[in-house]
């Protein structure tokens, strides 16, 4: 059984010969361990394609997440000059701003005078906005432009080709053997994302219906590329819902601002497409997994457990069992990045023990795997999988 129909039937809910394993890595992690330049994994869809399947062949996972969309071929022309750091480097472009660039983290652009840029809420035009890219060369812009572009998109042809990039190479090289997967983030995250976390919240508080006239364009945007997305073959599309736990919003205000946006994009999705779709939420999820399942997902990703999240595998077993497919559970922060090797060990045979039985849990951490994790570490979960995730 190849890895691609392993992880086919787990989230078909079957039972596969065992238990699949897939990570979503972050992007330091990458930088750190790949064997690729940095500048490459971050400004060039080949470098990061390049890492994806490195670190999926190192880890032996069944599945990729290309997370980053495709990058702009033209990126080196509008370079000034970089500046080398001991941890970070410094990129200066050619309109005055700077992108800092660590050498274990995400970078960040920023505007010449040392901020980020963000658009208050009174500005925004609803009928303006259509998808925002938070990891696109220039982060935030509003109207939304592509990198160092001058002029939007029109909504109808709003994502450059060089967008699928990444995607394209990924499938071209592994896509046969390996599940792969897109990413698309969800109207909340894209909401959160263009506002700035803070002022987002107090958006939905003091003008709610202008908030979801621009969640309802977000929506929009978010299943025209979904449905580029699956056109390029991919195996599974995730919804990236990171900012919808309990952390930061009521079970209410998920039902109202989060809830009718994602049913609508998976609706439309497998109207065309007949390919899994599943959420990604971090964190304290577990008095939500009941409206979560409402979206229509047919999986849910992260589970965090505590004392990350509120989730324990245990009971969303019961709940999600023969519902939609599970992934996640693996503490990244107090097992893979801090734990002993006996300690993984532990907690991994923990997790396989709970999902395994009856199908549909594929074998990950939680949330990202941190960029300081020890490979070794990670390494256990498809050994143990192997081991202990056989079905009969």
């Amino acid at each position: 059984m190849t890895s691609k129909q392993r992880m086919q039937q787990a989230m078909g809910l079957q039972s596969p010969e065992r238990v699949p394993v897939m990570c979503q890595l972050a992007v330091g992690h990458y930088f750190l361990h790949a064997g690729v330049k940095p500048m490459d994994i971050w400004y060039t869809s080949e470098g990061f394609a390049e890492a994806l399947i490195k670190l999926q062949q190192r880890y032996k996972f069944d599945g990729i997440l290309v997370n980053l969309p495709g990058r702009d071929p033209r990126y080196e022309s509008f370079i000034q000059q970089i500046e080398k750091g001991e941890s970070e480097d410094i990129i200066r472009w050619k309109n005055g701003n700077y992108t800092a660039f660590p050498h274990d983290d995400n970078p960040h652009y920023y505007m010449n005078n040392g901020t980020r840029y963000f658009p208050t809420f009174q500005e925004i035009e609803p009928e303006a906005l259509f998808y925002v890219e938070p990891w696109d060369l220039t982060d935030i812009t509003y109207p939304f432009t592509w990198g160092f572009e001058s002029e939007p998109q029109p909504f109808d042809d709003f994502f450059p080709e060089y967008h699928f990039d990444t995607i394209k190479l990924v499938k071209a090289k592994v896509g046969a053997s390996v599940s792969v997967h897109s990413e698309i983030f969800s109207p909340w995250s894209q909401f959160l994302e263009l506002l700035n976390y803070e002022n987002a919240l107090m958006a939905i508080l003091d003008d709610p219906g202008k908030a979801h006239a621009c969640l309802e364009r977000l929506t929009a945007g978010a299943i025209a590329l979904a449905k580029k997305q699956a056109a390029c073959g991919v195996d599974a599309i995730l919804i990236s819902s990171a900012f919808a736990g309990a952390g930061l919003i009521s079970r209410q205000h998920y039902a109202e601002f989060v809830l009718p946006y994602e049913r609508q994009i998976v609706a439309e999705i497998k109207k065309s497409f007949s390919i899994p779709i599943y959420t990604h939420t971090c964190g304290s999820i577990g008095d939500r997994l009941d409206l979560m399942m409402q979206t229509g997902t047919n999986g849910i990703d992260t589970l965090d457990p505590p004392p990350l999240g509120t989730v324990e595998l245990e009971e969303a077993k019961k709940f999600l069992a023969g519902k939609t497919f599970i992934k996640g559970n693996v503490d990244p922060v107090n097992t893979l990045l801090y734990g002993n090797q006996n300690e993984v060990r532990e907690d991994i045979n923990r997790r396989i023990e709970i999902g395994k039985p009856g199908g549909g849990y594929i074998l990950s951490s939680a949330c990202s795997v941190a960029p300081h994790t020890p490979p070794e570490n990670i390494e256990l979960l498809a050994a143990l999988a192997e081991e202990i995730g056989r079905y009969e």
